[in-house]
């Protein structure tokens, strides 16, 4: 529940669709939304009030998708085509075939325009859908005062109104039909104004200020004032309502969009599949850069990743080069397909912005304990790069050490090092200690890198002089903040002072130290057991007759492991070592000595 209320913190306060899905990733509700963070914290921030499905909804969602719209109207249409699309069990609503209005012209020898809810292409030409009934019906109200447009079902045919079998009626005799069924309207004449009134439904309204202003200015030297205003009231009226929707249109189909907004470090990737005129599938990633990619590399990636059908068409912002010589890419520059590109880009944006706040609170928290651990310690400066040294020996045999790095309170795995010792033989944990703290900075000086701003070791005040008289040598002491972490009480030693520090076991500070300890523990535990079998396995080896440590390393450098020399077959073994050997090695039976495991008295030191 902690990781939803920081993603909601996150959300947009735009218009859109969110998602929400349970545990099993399945999308099990889909809703719109005139503010998305809002509307999703409500969900949360309140119990009282909701009824027991919303509640059940609630106590369900693990996690939570947006797409953002330009306007509410818009995102009531994608909400419509996300429902229709997944059925989500949570949304009643728009899951039956009621779905939002269009505007016909049928497909008839007088075409009748009307008003529908199902979508039938081999009815007629469709226009819209329309967010708003109410828009849709003045639309259509205007269309059919503009225009002599027949409103009867009757079938219009030569023969019939050859035959007069129709009398005019009372649309007739008000002005509102030019009776083509009784043979006073002609064919041609009806048709020109059904040509005029495709116009206005397209959208295309160029043609109707023209008219409109030829009537008005007709009627004003004809002193026909209020015939002007009323022309003027019209063309009012279909600016305010004609509100066709710019995400859902049905020219649109079987298009893929893919945009990119880049940053130096990340680059955010938006994929839409259009499907039909309808947005059915969104995605945004962020990828985070290498060197020398650009948009136009990172994008051709995305699109052999990302889509999902085999859609001939790709809209992009930024040109995509193409693995399927049938696939057209397209950079819009005008009309609903650019619009859709700006629709992508900015679901790109949303992500980018989430993502940064994202990484600003993460590496706020950090400095946050990094300026604890700071304070518990009475550092001069922040720790922001910890280098921490830890021992590992097994009754003395195959000493090893190890160092890991964390960078501003994060593991930085590409700063480990594994240490051989050297120059001690046996368990001398102190000498070993002197030897690898020595061999690291000694390098470091050598190469004028970095030095760290913490250096931790782990043990007490033996393992922690070792470390300093390292320093010393190198004329380093003093000069980098060193401490040693012993276990048990977690004490923590300062260098020349006898008394541990004690810091408070709920101390971010010292739970990051403790992260660190474990960590160094954890990769030095590692190395020695790799290391103590493959001793052993390269001495149960040489105890065969004939096989010496030069075949042996050969052996074992080739094939890893015993397992993969038994199971090898004699012409391999031939090839890498000779017949006669290859012979021995497949003549005996090599049974793998099981790894010690590390007891629980097993300390990094080893048992002592």
């Amino acid at each position: 529940m902690a990781e939803i209320k920081e993603a909601i913190q996150r959300l947009p306060e735009s218009p859109g669709v969110y998602r929400f899905y349970n545990a099993d990733s399945e999308l099990i509700y889909v809703g719109k939304a005139k503010n998305i963070k809002k509307r999703v914290t409500s969900y949360f921030s309140k119990s009282h009030g909701l009824n027991r499905k919303t509640l059940r909804l609630a106590s369900e969602i693990r996690s939570i998708e947006y797409t953002v719209a330009f306007s509410e109207f818009d995102a009531l249409l994608l909400e419509n085509n996300f429902i229709k699309q997944n059925q989500p069990r949570y949304n009643i609503l728009l899951k039956d075939d009621k779905t939002f209005p269009y505007i016909c012209i049928l497909k008839e020898r007088f075409p009748r325009i009307i008003y529908t809810r199902k979508y039938i292409p081999e009815q007629g030409e469709y226009f819209g859908p329309y967010s708003s009934v109410v828009a849709m019906k003045n639309v259509l109200d205007l269309v059919r005062k503009l225009y002599s447009i027949r409103t009867c079902s009757l079938l219009l045919s030569e023969q019939n109104i050859a035959q007069g079998k129709f009398k005019v009626c009372l649309e007739y005799h008000i002005g509102n039909c030019k009776a083509p069924c009784a043979g006073l309207q002609q064919e041609e004449q009806y048709q020109e104004e059904i040509e005029q009134a495709r116009n206005i439904l397209k959208g295309n309204i160029s043609i109707v200020y023209q008219y409109f202003k030829n009537q008005m200015q007709q009627a004003a030297i004809n002193l026909e004032y209020e015939k002007a205003q009323k022309f003027k009231e019209k063309l009012s009226t279909l600016e305010r309502f004609q509100t066709k929707s710019l995400v859902v249109n049905r020219d649109l189909t079987d298009i893929d969009v893919l945009t990119i907004t880049s940053i130096p470090d990340y680059a955010y990737i938006n994929y839409l599949q259009i499907k039909e005129g309808a947005i059915i599938y969104s995605k945004t990633v962020e990828v985070k850069k290498k060197a020398d990619e650009t948009d136009e590399d990172l994008l051709s990636f995305a699109a052999q990743e990302l889509r999902a059908g085999n859609n001939l068409t790709i809209l992009s912002n930024v040109p995509i080069t193409l693995l399927d010589e049938d696939t057209e890419n397209i950079i819009p520059k005008i009309g609903d397909k650019k619009k859709l590109i700006s629709l992508s880009i900015k679901n790109g944006l949303e992500l980018k912005k989430d993502k940064e706040i994202l990484r600003e609170g993460k590496k706020s928290k950090q400095l946050e304990v990094l300026s604890i651990l700071q304070k518990d310690l009475q550092l001069t400066s922040l720790p922001l790069v910890i280098e921490c040294f830890d021992n590992s020996n097994f009754q003395g045999t195959t000493p090893v050490a190890s160092m890991v790095r964390f960078a501003n309170g994060k593991p930085d795995k590409k700063g480990y090092r594994h240490f051989n010792i050297k120059t001690v033989v046996g368990a001398n944990d102190f000498a070993s200690m002197q030897e690898i703290v020595g061999r690291r900075y000694k390098r470091i000086m050598e190469e004028a890198g970095p030095l760290p701003d913490l250096i931790l070791v782990d043990g007490g005040k033996g393992q922690l002089s070792s470390a300093c008289d390292a320093l010393k040598e190198l004329g380093l002491y003093g000069k980098i903040p060193i401490v040693g972490i012993a276990k048990k009480l977690e004490e923590i030693y300062y260098p020349e002072d006898p008394i541990p520090l004690h810091i408070n076991k709920k101390s971010p500070g010292l739970l990051l130290l403790q992260h660190v300890r474990d960590e160094a523990h954890r990769f030095a535990i590692t190395f020695h057991r790799q290391k103590r079998s493959k001793a052993q396995i390269k001495t149960e080896i040489e105890e065969l007759k004939g096989i010496g440590r030069q075949t042996a390393d050969k052996l074992l450098r080739h094939f890893k492991s015993v397992k993969k020399i038994r199971e090898a077959s004699l012409e391999e073994l031939t090839t890498l070592v000779g017949r006669k050997k290859a012979e021995l090695v497949k003549g005996k039976t090599i049974e793998a000595t099981p790894q010690v495991e590390t007891t629980p008295q097993e300390t990094p030191e080893g048992p002592k």
